[in-house]
């Protein structure tokens, strides 16, 4: 069944991208749940590539600061959370628990362009599914890139050998305006063949 016109409007209508944050925490209770909710959602092959690193403390947003770009310091360094959204460029070291066909981890470890277009892509997926599991509980999210990847991938995911593809702000926005910037229309953006 459809979800009723009140969760249309929390995940998409009445959603809007804060500019401001009210300094209200988010607990690691949270998000472990947004995790929870996030790791559900589809992916191909359930590859599940997309990994997160949250930010939470203002020493390891600080250690951030030299990756952003000058328009996004203040809003990154004020959210109560900011999120690595990365990938595992070796997820497929992960399929046999996550998949049953036999043998798909050698489809990925013998295809370099094929694993890392799968990763991105999946990784991506995952990382929206977080905003809309971030909705879902209530929180704001900002997705931002203007940053230098590499810079975060030294600081933050080394270790791992995981990939950054974008950040996300997470925390309860301040009310603002609730206009809305221009969207294009179906006939706009959409095909029907």
């Amino acid at each position: 069944m459809p979800v009723d016109d009140s969760a249309l409007d929390l995940l998409f209508r009445d959603a809007r991208t804060p500019a401001r944050w009210t300094g209200e925490p988010v607990s690691e209770e949270t998000l472990r749940t947004l995790y929870d909710l996030l790791k559900m959602a589809p992916t191909s092959g359930n590859c599940s590539p997309g990994r997160f690193v949250f930010l939470t403390t203002q020493d390891a947003k600080e250690r951030l600061r030299p990756a952003l770009s000058e328009g996004n310091v203040e809003k990154a360094l004020a959210a109560p959370v900011v999120v690595i959204v990365a990938h595992d460029p070796l997820f497929f070291d992960q399929l046999s628990y996550l998949n049953p066909e036999p043998d798909l981890r050698s489809w990925f470890a013998a295809d370099v362009g094929l694993s890392e277009e799968t990763a991105f892509r999946n990784g991506s997926l995952q990382g929206a599914y977080l905003i809309l599991a971030a909705r879902a509980l209530g929180l704001d999210a900002l997705p931002m890139s203007g940053f230098d990847g590499a810079l975060v991938e030294d600081t933050f995911l080394a270790s791992d050998g995981w990939r950054a593809n974008f950040l996300i702000c997470l925390g309860h926005g301040e009310p603002l305006d609730t206009s809305r910037a221009a969207r294009l229309q179906f006939d706009e953006a959409c095909r029907l063949l």
